[in-house]
């Protein structure tokens, strides 16, 4: 764990603005731009940055905003981190946005959600960094039950993205591990029985490639970094299989509150890590 980590829910001390602030700002800015050399000097960067965007309501209630606001908000953060990401060459990121719990939520913000998505995705599409650094865009999880409009929002970035090999980007929405680990099986199994194998023989031959072949994500390389922000220290089901050997990142700040300062931060924890792989 980072040592900037807690395991209890919260955020950075919020300072009210003033000459503080003034103050500060500059050295904050020395600071970042010092890390960013210090973090873009190492080769060893992760391949693949899972974060987990935790923490958008409860930034909302801490400034006195509606808990629409904060998500509209931790939409436009996670354009910030895609930027940051491309600025460091990282070539796959896994943002959780929307959980298959989260659908429970109340009507009125989900269905708000749901429009974020749309909307998102339509601005991805005219975006030009997405397109001049020819970042794929694909959406994971179970999103049979969106509106419309925000399906075919999400298709279009997807199948405008398809040819692209810069930056992988997945967008985890309607997204569960468990959920993901039984459609894996679902869809080996329903591939064999089309072939006409016996169930018992696939049964015997089972092996954990042949699951991972029909994950989400299958063709992108598991995590070697899962970044949750909000101070909460779980997964909650994220890339419960692709995450076996990641290492992992818990800040404290809440997802429309997190800096680059705080992303760099833990890129540089990873970078001290000496990865095992249970070895």
């Amino acid at each position: 764990m980072s040592a900037n980590a807690r395991a209890v829910p919260g955020a950075r001390t919020r300072r009210a603005p003033g000459i503080v602030d003034a103050l500060t700002r500059p050295l904050y800015w020395l600071y970042e731009r010092r890390l960013l050399r210090a973090v873009s000097a190492s080769s060893h960067l992760p391949r693949h940055i899972g974060i987990i965007m935790d923490g958008n309501r409860r930034f909302a209630r801490a400034v006195g905003m509606d808990s629409e606001a904060g998500h509209d908000l931790g939409a436009s953060k996670a354009r910030e981190v895609l930027d940051w990401c491309l600025e460091l060459g990282i070539r796959h990121v896994t943002l959780w946005g929307f959980s298959a719990e989260n659908r429970g939520r109340a009507k009125a913000e989900v269905a708000h959600l749901y429009r974020i998505f749309g909307d998102q995705a339509r601005e991805l599409l005219g975006d030009s960094k997405i397109h001049g650094n020819e970042v794929r865009v694909r959406v994971i999880g179970d999103i049979e039950d969106f509106p419309e409009e925000a399906k075919a929002g999400l298709r279009a970035l997807e199948e405008a993205t398809a040819p692209y090999s810069g930056m992988q980007v997945n967008i985890a929405l309607g997204y569960g591990g468990r959920e993901e680990i039984v459609t894996a099986v679902r869809g080996l199994l329903a591939e064999k029985a089309t072939a006409g194998a016996d169930l018992r023989a696939v049964a015997d031959g089972l092996t954990a490639e042949q699951i991972g072949r029909h994950l989400y994500t299958a063709g992108t390389p598991d995590p070697d970094f899962v970044i949750r922000t909000s101070g909460e220290v779980r997964l909650s089901g994220f890339l419960l299989w692709q995450s076996v050997h990641s290492e992992f990142y818990f800040c404290d700040a809440f997802w429309p509150d997190f800096r680059k300062l705080d992303f760099l931060r833990a890129v540089r924890s990873f970078q001290a890590r000496e990865r095992r792989f249970g070895r």
